[in-house]
């Protein structure tokens, strides 16, 4: 009797009730609710209104970050960005703080950092990937390429492939592996420069990244490489066009399969240059495109063969 009792005084919020424990004060009328608000049917006075909007706060298109409070989880970090950071000489208000309670967060930043990490993985993933982080931001790299090199090293963590090799190449070859799934326009060399670590064993760390994972490594094209080499020389825009008009025509081809891009794209600003007026030198072709003379040379006999 009692649950009788409980259902009929209660209501669904999508369907409205009537009652006649409730009457309008005014006519004495019938009295519905629904979600939103109470009304009399008779006279039409709101009674009572429900004004908290218990829907959702984000917006259709705001599928992948419905979260009420505090930031964005992140790849980018061992925790995904949940860690609390204690400060130093300021509040939060921008107050500077007293000599006893700049001890007293010091005594809890120690405490912090020695319970920070639950594990060794788990310190070996907060260094890989904050080498991610500054390879990234050395390179000007995107935040989705810098997210999915920091991924990419997890996955690589949790087949246990760093095993025999050191943190910094297998970040290395993750942030390469991520440019190179994105068909970024980045080489090996540039990716070492920012690193530190020998370019033999990030390569090294690469190709087993590549192989143990299987990595949709997209080929890059020798026309992307033209703008950035095209910049290092400092040539116009005339030269430009003309070297990536060569470059496409010869990729149309199938000429540049199995080349270094690079190095094509370098011999393609040579020979434009020279078309233009512009007598570049092999040498310092070679030397933005960071490869040899001889590889400018066999590219050179290559477009001459194509009569490009």
């Amino acid at each position: 009797m009692a649950t009788r009792e409980i259902y009929e005084t209660t209501f669904d919020e999508d369907v409205q009730t009537e009652t006649e424990s409730n009457q309008c004060p005014e006519c004495n009328g019938w009295v519905t609710t629904n979600a939103i608000e109470t009304i009399c049917e008779d006279c039409g006075l709101v009674i009572d209104e429900q004004r908290i909007d218990h829907g959702p706060e984000w917006r259709p298109h705001d599928q992948d970050q419905r979260k009420r409070t505090g930031a964005p989880l992140t790849a980018a970090r061992h925790d995904r960005g949940l860690s609390t950071e204690i400060g130093r000489r300021i509040d939060a208000n921008g107050n500077e703080l007293s000599k006893q309670k700049r001890q007293r967060l010091a005594r809890m930043r120690r405490e912090q950092s020695r319970g920070r990490f639950q594990s060794k993985a788990e310190r070996n993933l907060a260094q890989g990937l904050g080498e991610i982080r500054r390879i990234a931001s050395a390179l000007e790299f995107t935040e989705s390429v810098r997210d999915q090199a920091c991924q990419l090293f997890r996955s690589a963590q949790t087949e246990d492939l760093l095993r025999g090799r050191s943190i910094e190449a297998m970040a290395a070859a993750s942030v390469y592996g991520a440019c190179r799934c994105n068909g970024l326009s980045r080489t090996l060399e540039g990716i070492v420069d920012a690193a530190r670590v020998e370019q033999s064993r990030v390569k090294s760390a690469y190709k087993t990244v590549n192989r143990e994972l299987g990595l949709p490594a997209q080929p890059v094209r020798p026309s992307e490489f033209i703008p950035s080499i095209a910049s290092e020389l400092d040539v116009s825009d005339a030269i430009r066009q003309r070297a990536r008009r060569l470059a496409e025509e010869a990729e149309s081809t199938s000429a540049t399969t199995g080349v270094r891009p690079s190095g094509f794209a370098a011999a393609c600003l040579y020979k434009a240059g020279h078309e233009e007026g512009r007598w570049l030198t092999q040498t310092e072709v070679a030397e933005a495109a960071n490869v040899t003379t001889p590889t400018i040379r066999s590219h050179q006999d290559t477009l001459a063969e194509l009569a490009l």
